[in-house]
């Protein structure tokens, strides 16, 4: 099930509890940052009251430094699809990671063929709601690794990403366009100090329970 439908499926059974109904925090690890953040910019009622994104990938990413697939010619399989075939519909609707890849090379065929991360981050065209929505957080999250090599470019979990058209420079989060032209709201949730950027030294998801509670649930919690 493509990611699109799995995020409708949550909102219904967010919606029918009872428990939820007056608000709830969300923390998303790795790729359920992003969607959980899906969540928020789709389904308002009940509110997100905060969202944290700990190693979530919001610009998508552009490789697989790692291969967690047992079969080694598996794992070269998909590598090739999602370099090749990445944005071709049954790819899309299959494979989780191809939903979430942004090719900054082909940054055209992303826009166009992204069945989720290019609708998501509105960079087809600008859906109010998703903006409106994400704006009534009270405290957005994001949680870097400074030593990931899980995550290609570990700087996509600040909101940053590739200068579109080639693999190498980063372009911070405050010159890109979803910033500037503020598609999301990221700016006024910065200017009005409910955007949060935390780096943790280590690898992807390694951190301490201390760091966790007094970092995460003391804070934001």
């Amino acid at each position: 099930m493509n990611i699109n439908l799995q995020v409708v499926d949550a909102c219904k059974q967010i919606a029918a509890d009872p428990k939820l109904a007056n608000g709830y925090n969300a923390i998303g690890f790795s790729q359920g940052a992003q969607f959980l953040r899906a969540v928020a910019q789709k389904c308002p009622d009940p509110p997100m009251l905060n969202l944290i994104s700990i190693g979530g990938q919001h610009q998508g990413v552009f490789g697989m430094p790692r291969c967690i697939y047992s079969s080694f010619k598996w794992c070269e399989y998909v590598r090739l699809l999602l370099n090749k075939e990445a944005y071709v519909s049954w790819v899309q609707d299959i494979f989780v990671q191809a939903e979430y890849w942004h090719d900054p090379i082909k940054e055209s065929d992303y826009i166009k063929g992204s069945h989720f991360l290019a609708d998501l981050n509105n960079e087809r065209v600008i859906n109010k709601s998703y903006r409106d929505n994400l704006l009534k957080l009270k405290n957005f999250v994001l949680v870097m690794f400074t030593n990931d090599t899980m995550v290609v470019p570990k700087e996509s979990e600040w909101f940053a990403f590739y200068t579109p058209g080639q693999d190498k420079e980063i372009m911070p989060l405050e010159q890109s366009a979803i910033y500037l032209i503020d598609r999301l709201g990221l700016k006024i949730l910065e200017e009005s100090g409910r955007l949060h950027f935390l780096s943790v030294p280590g690898d992807h998801l390694q951190f301490s329970e201390d760091w966790f509670l007094n970092e995460i649930i003391k804070k934001y919690l």
